[in-house]
């Protein structure tokens, strides 16, 4: 017996991000009003305050926390790192109009933008420090600048 067969495989069930901020209530109740997310369930402490919580995205789940400073200072940062998360849309304009409805005059939302790689995005930051593009696919064709390429596992 090979030693690939002597290996297990594990099946992926999915990928959720989990999201770091200072005010995680603050945060639930932000991406619930923005961008209609729609939550799943919270876990408070006695003063009722959110230290963790699960919102839906579609079937996608996005895992946040709280954390205090003394949990940054411990890692050498000032607060959270904000990472990038894509959020796959039917109708990205629709998505746009909703976030620069509820953001208001003067919210910091890039317009939605066709891409080469047969995508229609767009992209705002939370309160957190962290980035959501809204992603509608809306072509197969890829438009790769002169000299790049597609390469796909056989």
């Amino acid at each position: 017996m090979s030693d690939e067969q002597d290996v297990r495989h594990a099946e992926y069930l999915g990928l959720a991000p989990y999201l770091y901020y200072a005010d995680a209530t603050e945060a639930l109740e932000w991406l619930i009003r923005v961008f209609g997310f729609t939550e799943k369930v919270r876990f408070v402490d006695s003063a009722g305050l959110v230290f963790q919580a699960t919102v839906l995205a579609g079937n996608a789940e996005i895992q946040l926390a709280g954390v205090g400073s003394d949990y940054w200072e411990a890692k050498g940062v000032d607060g959270p790192v904000g990472q990038l998360n894509i959020v796959y849309v039917d109708d990205v304009e629709a998505q746009y109009e909703r976030v620069c409805a509820a953001l208001g005059e003067g919210a910091d939302v890039s317009r939605p933008q066709d891409q080469p790689y047969g995508a229609r995005v767009f992209t705002v930051p939370d309160i957190g420090g962290n980035s959501w593009t809204f992603w509608q696919q809306i072509s197969d064709t890829v438009d790769l600048p002169s000299g790049w390429q597609e390469v796909r596992p056989e």
